[in-house]
């Protein structure tokens, strides 16, 4: 009997841990559940290309801005308000999409739900680690560094195959998406706090992008790396299924939705099936597949090879993972750890910027160029960075991170 109570914490624990990886994993979900929609809203309401772009890149700016300024609220707050603001935020968007008649309303949608990723991110993946039980930390980190690309394949997957088999597949998807995040937010409230708050709030939310002496070499030579492959990944979440439409001619809603789902995919799995090799080694073999997938989307974009073009967007994919993992593998481990949040911080930058900027930029460009051209001067572009970034990979010198077996 005197044992029970010291049982409760832990059977609590147990069950906060995989229910919160699951809310986890929903946000990404949620992220790039309009992707293959993008150009469905674009036929009916009739904008640009230019302003689909915006439609897709300002939720990462948002995110980005908010990650910068509120990213630490759940340290000083608590993760569970933190946790619960969020889903409620997130279910405003969702709103949002759902009575969406324009590009205004859907941008109004793609803020909010920049603004509920950009507070919730760090909060989440910080009691996802704290929940999971002593025996499974390992497992919690694992979670964090895989989640963000398997739910962006499989937010674009479900939306494809419902564009597939229904005309109504905005309302299946937010109306889904919906209802998960209400039953989340009703979940977060009954599972105990992970961790306590403590002060300094109003100087948490100061952006700080500082990268240690240590990793700056390392942070500098990887910047081509950050630049092409989150480009790249902007570029085919943004306009992937109008690639399809337009130089293809291929209308299919499971096939908008592969478009994504094939290089999160790969992303996702990549990483797992290298975790053997050294964080450096895994860099420059990722930005050696990056640079070749981009050469295969070329190819298939100029001869009009739809399998081909899949087979590229795998490749490119997989090494997209695999160099972005070995890549932060190495830095975080030439960072001390007082200074590992500044890092993440300068690499989010990074990130979200590439996402973004470039894909409007390509947005804005096709009434100048066409469609085909923008895409191939676009990829060429990308195919030139990711081929720097690979030889600066490789003649790195060896680091820390690598010697550490």
């Amino acid at each position: 009997m005197p044992e029970a109570p010291a049982l409760q914490p832990h059977r609590s624990s147990s069950i906060a841990f995989p229910l919160l990886a699951a809310i986890l994993f929903l946000f990404f979900v949620s992220s790039s559940v309009p992707s293959p929609l993008f150009v469905v809203f674009q036929e009916r309401w009739g904008f640009s290309p230019g302003m689909l772009t915006v439609a897709f890149s300002i939720y990462s700016l948002v995110l980005l801005v908010t990650l910068l300024v509120a990213g630490s609220l759940s340290d000083h707050l608590g993760r569970k308000p933190v946790i619960v603001a969020a889903l409620v935020i997130q279910v405003v968007s969702i709103a949002l999409f759902l009575t969406a008649d324009g590009i205004g309303g859907l941008l109004a949608a793609r803020i909010a739900q920049g603004i509920s990723m950009g507070v919730v991110n760090g909060a989440l993946s910080a009691a996802v680690i704290e929940a999971a039980p002593p025996a499974r930390k390992a497992l919690g980190s694992l979670f964090t560094s895989i989640s963000p690309l398997a739910g962006l394949a499989t937010g674009a997957f479900v939306t494809g195959v419902l564009l597939g088999v229904t005309d109504r597949a905005e309302i299946w998807a937010f109306g889904l998406l919906g209802g998960l995040f209400c039953l989340g937010a009703s979940i977060v409230l009954l599972i105990p706090k992970t961790a306590s708050p403590v002060p300094g709030l109003l100087r948490s939310m100061v952006p700080s992008v500082h990268v240690a002496c240590s990793a700056r070499d390392g942070f500098t030579r990887g910047l081509p790396l950050l630049l092409s492959i989150w480009a790249l990944g902007g570029f085919v979440s943004a306009l992937g299924p109008s690639l399809l439409r337009t130089v293809f001619g291929v209308s299919s809603g499971l096939l908008n939705g592969a478009t994504v789902a094939v290089l999160c995919g790969a992303g996702a799995v990549s990483p797992l099936m290298m975790r053997g090799l050294p964080p450096r080694r895994m860099a420059v073999v990722g930005m050696a597949a990056v640079t070749a997938g981009v050469g295969l989307l070329l190819v298939s974009i100029g001869t009009g090879a739809l399998a081909l073009f899949f087979v590229g967007s795998a490749v490119a994919g997989a090494g997209l993972g695999a160099s972005f993992s070995g890549l932060i593998q190495s830095l975080v481990l030439l960072t001390p750890v007082h200074e590992r949040a500044e890092l993440f911080a300068a690499i989010f930058l990074v990130t979200y910027l590439s996402l973004s900027v470039p894909p409007i930029a390509a947005g804005f460009a096709v009434p100048l160029a066409g469609f085909l051209g923008t895409t191939q001067t676009y990829l060429g572009a990308v195919l030139v960075v990711s081929a720097i970034a690979t030889v600066l990979q490789w003649l790195s010198p060896p680091r820390r991170a690598d010697r550490i077996e």
